[in-house]
């Protein structure tokens, strides 16, 4: 009995019945996951105007709601917040979807009604999921958008039309849905977690709206997930890489098999670049459920891009073609490689590749990708010097904020403030920040996952060296300490700071530092 491994774009599909002389795809996983995890070394990257001007530039204001300035709808969002904090946090799972199940029954299968793009990964998924929203807003289609965790506000999880619903839309969501969540809370053994409860928002939210196509991240891994009731028509894995481990798995194997769990029978996969044992995995997942596969690096790519003020111009190969010149007024590699994939999903469910040959509209891409925002990604949030905002959090984020930054702004001298989750590998995001902090100061966030600053302290010196480590229990110190330090070589000097570690961290500098 023969299968198939059917891809899109240039590679045809194999007949069900191929002679003994053409190579089965399950036969040559090595070599079509070796080209996969290729990237081009000699990739060419034009540096664009001076230091001053990039970071002049940037992306278009944030989407990120403040507290409403109604004060009885404060009071309301705030009990709605200080209800769903008696639930299960977002790091305490029973790993099943029985009760999410539970509540899309009673709710009437609301995540049914509209088409669906589901989002899986390590890193990058809140910004191509972003990117993603973005594209098909372009195109004229009604989004619904499903992300976590939130960088300041609750309300941030669920948008419509690109934009978090308001603070009012919020609280009638949830109190149209909380007698049924009540409901389903007597009849399990647990209780609804915060996050089921956020997803079933958000699957009556686009229901009600109506959305023409939601836009879901997973929380974490996939399989069982809360947001897995959906049968996504198209599936999203970004880079995989170590994290959750205690959850997902110790290898790149175990935890891309959780990962898989979203891609549903025939429904297309896009496939960002991998590791190899994760890219063989999701291979043969999707080999399993007649999946149609496209991967980054074969189908789908970054051509080319350059450095330009603000962000990076990149040409782009979809599934339909080059789609040359795209301005994205975001910085990093990384980010250029999450458009790839945001493209290639999006050309998936429009059916490029597939039922359909030619390209999208050029100047509808460019325009969509054009008014791209990523709160907390690279953000710049004050100049004087410049101090720039990630949310970077394990070491291959934070390996790809500090290639980034380094490429992005070329600071003089770059001082880190660090306040990390006591669950993550702090070692190694300490260890990929190393080459790229003159200085770091350790914090701790408001958050009780957070590692106490003298703990984190004795690693990083154990990374930086003593004399390179300052400590800073209270983030406004650590923040007034940093720019301190940035500002010793003189104004003209290029001196910046770097927020990151956690996105509880970055989110609550953002406010100390003004924006939201």
């Amino acid at each position: 009995m023969s299968v198939r491994l059917r891809r899109l774009g240039p590679v045809s599909e194999l007949p069900p019945d191929h002679d003994d002389d053409q190579p089965d795809p399950l036969d040559t996983f090595d070599e079509i996951i070796a080209e996969e995890t290729t990237r081009d070394p000699d990739l060419a990257v034009i540096e664009a105007g001076s230091r001053t001007l990039r970071t002049q530039g940037g992306p278009p204001d944030a989407d990120i709601p403040t507290r409403p300035a109604d004060p009885e709808v404060d009071k309301a969002l705030r009990e709605v917040e200080a209800e769903l904090a008696t639930r299960w946090g977002e790091t305490k799972l029973e790993p099943s979807v029985s009760r999410i199940a539970a509540l899309m029954d009673v709710l009437g299968e609301p995540q049914r009604s509209y088409p669906s793009i589901h989002i899986t990964g390590t890193n990058g998924k809140t910004s191509t999921a972003r990117m993603i929203e973005a594209l098909l807003g372009a195109f004229e289609l009604r989004t619904g958008r499903y992300t976590s965790p939130h960088v300041q506000s609750i309300t941030e999880r669920i948008s419509l039309d690109g934009a978090p619903i308001s603070p009012e839309r919020f609280i009638e969501t949830y109190q149209d849905i909380k007698p049924y969540i009540e409901m389903i809370d007597g009849q399990q053994e647990y209780r609804l977690s915060f996050f089921e409860v956020l997803t079933g928002m958000a699957y009556a939210a686009f229901a009600d709206a109506p959305a023409d196509v939601a836009v879901v991240e997973v929380g974490m891994g996939g399989s069982w997930d809360a947001t897995n009731v959906i049968d996504g028509d198209v599936a999203v894995v970004t880079p995989i890489d170590l994290d959750h481990t205690d959850r997902l798995g110790t290898t790149h194997a175990e935890i891309a098999a959780e990962k898989a769990g979203i891609v549903k029978q025939g429904a297309t996969v896009i496939l960002a670049q991998q590791p190899v044992d994760a890219a063989q995995v999701l291979l043969k997942k999707a080999v399993e459920v007649d999946a149609t596969v496209a991967r980054e690096g074969l189908e789908f790519g970054v051509v080319e891009r350059q450095v330009a003020v603000g962000g990076q111009l990149v040409t782009l190969r979809g599934l339909g073609g080059e789609y040359p010149e795209l301005y994205l007024p975001l910085h990093g590699a990384h980010q250029a490689h999450n458009a790839a994939v945001a493209l290639a999903a999006v050309e998936a469910f429009f059916g490029v590749g597939a039922q359909r040959a030619e390209q999208l509209d050029l100047d509808m891409v460019r325009k969509a990708f054009a008014a791209v925002a990523s709160p907390g990604r690279l953000e710049v949030v004050r100049r004087s010097p410049t101090v720039v905002l990630d949310a970077a959090h394990n070491p291959a984020g934070a390996r790809a904020a500090a290639e980034a930054i380094g490429e992005a702004f070329q600071f003089s001298r770059l001082i880190g403030v660090v306040g990390a989750s006591g669950d993550k590998n702090v070692r190694g995001l300490l260890e990929a920040f190393e080459p790229v902090f003159a200085e770091i100061v350790v914090t701790q966030n408001s958050s009780h996952r957070a590692m106490d600053a003298d703990e984190l302290a004795g690693i990083a010196v154990e990374v930086f060296g003593e004399e390179r480590v300052q400590v800073e229990p209270r983030l406004p110190d650590a923040l007034e300490a940093a720019i301190t330090l940035a500002e010793e070589e003189g104004e003209f000097a290029g001196g910046g700071v770097l927020v990151t570690g956690s996105v509880i961290t970055v989110g609550e500098a953002r406010l100390l530092l003004g924006r939201g």
